[in-house]
């Protein structure tokens, strides 16, 4: 600020849990421009550096910054909540993954946990902040009724089943997990030897779908609470806030945005349980695993308050989900070609007329359509032309 720079690349986040994210906080306030590089830079950076992500959040808190930079309300005390009010089975899941030896009323655990920006201390007196209620509470919503997630499935009869998950964060998307398996045995329907190995990648797949819109939500939207719905053709996610900025919709529709965090101190935690991609969206691994199991890529959308993650149960859903009014509009092998095409970004002319077993006339009839339908954007000219999903 005092050099009076205007526009700065940043390569990744501050890894303290304490710090990350408030610099690029305090620089957009003074109306800077700040860029993340790409991801694969950013990749590159984390395995140069891991010793030192290693060990940062070990360090004590550097205030570079006579402003103090605070991201929400919830890295405060959260003065409806002591101590005993932290569910102690929540807090020993955590334990186990980062202090073995000793108990979670130990010094060094809550000392952990004072670092982390969890506890707070005041005259003498450990008390848990907004994040540490979220993370760990036994009743969070009753300091923070934006906590939790709402499940729904919508059965192909019509009738729903409704489920409430209220309980501490970090034990959610287990009892989320387990309550989708109870109620979709066999979401992928394969045979017998082929079927447990696929669901088990699919619910990876909703797992991390969970985590993401868990951790990465902006919590002080209010009235706003995480969703998952489930109908015979998909699994939606929504996460109240729009991508963390300066990340668009159109970065995480490609799975390659840069990594960044909303909330530092939940992903930490999160990341020590195995449960969040280090520093990132999980992005690529959803991917990986949709191409794996033949199935459309994931789907990133945007309704206002809500980030929406679509997840696709069969190969045939990305087209029978299609709105009713292009639908229509498309005959039966332009649908096989939808089915194919929504498990890839984009194609080529020859690429389609290849895998589709059509001539290229036809291919290009077929993408020339998609294309007036709105369903792709033809980007370049001539033999380099592509045909993207936009």
């Amino acid at each position: 600020m005092d050099a009076r720079i205007k526009e700065v690349w940043v390569g990744v986040q501050d890894p303290h849990p304490k710090v990350g994210g408030k610099g690029f906080v305090y620089l957009d306030k003074q109306g800077v421009t700040v860029h993340w590089f790409e991801r694969d830079l950013q990749e590159a950076i984390k395995k140069e550096n891991a010793k030192f992500f290693e060990q940062a959040e070990m360090k004590a808190e550097e205030k570079e910054h006579h402003e103090e930079v605070v991201l929400t309300e919830y890295e405060k005390i959260s003065t409806r909540t002591h101590l005993d009010d932290l569910s102690e089975p929540a807090l020993k899941q955590y334990h186990s993954f980062v202090d073995g030896n000793d108990s979670v009323t130990s010094v060094a655990f809550r000392r952990r946990l004072l670092r982390q920006g969890l506890l707070e201390e005041t005259k003498g007196h450990l008390l848990p902040t907004g994040f540490a209620n979220l993370l760990f509470g036994k009743n969070p919503r009753e300091a923070s009724p934006e906590a939790g997630l709402l499940g729904t499935i919508h059965y192909e009869d019509g009738t729903e089943e409704i489920e409430n998950f209220d309980g501490p964060l970090v034990l959610v998307p287990g009892e989320a997990l387990k309550w989708l398996k109870d109620k979709l045995p066999n979401p992928i329907k394969r045979t017998a030897v082929q079927r447990q190995e696929a669901n088990a990648k699919f619910f990876e797949m909703v797992r991390e779908g969970v985590v993401n819109a868990l951790v990465h939500r902006d919590y002080d939207i209010k009235g706003a609470k995480c969703q998952l719905s489930v109908t015979p053709d998909l699994i939606v996610i929504k996460s109240p806030g729009g991508p963390i900025k300066p990340i668009t919709v159109e970065q995480l529709q490609s799975f390659d945005a840069p990594m960044v965090s909303r909330n530092p101190m939940l992903h930490v935690v999160f990341s020590k349980m195995e449960m969040a991609e280090e520093r990132g969206l999980g992005l690529k691994s959803m991917k990986a695993r949709a191409s794996e199991l033949g199935l459309p890529l994931p789907k990133y959308s945007w309704e206002e308050p809500y980030l929406v993650l679509t997840l696709y149960r069969t190969a045939e859903s990305a087209t029978k989900t299609l709105a009713k009014s292009i639908l229509v509009q498309l005959t039966a092998e332009e649908q096989t070609g939808w089915t194919f095409l929504s498990s890839r970004t984009g194609t080529t002319q020859s690429e389609y007329a290849r895998n589709m077993e059509v001539t290229a006339r036809t291919a290009q009839r077929h993408l020339t359509h998609f294309v007036k339908l709105g369903l792709l954007k033809r980007v370049g000219r001539g033999p380099a032309t592509e045909y993207l999903k936009p």
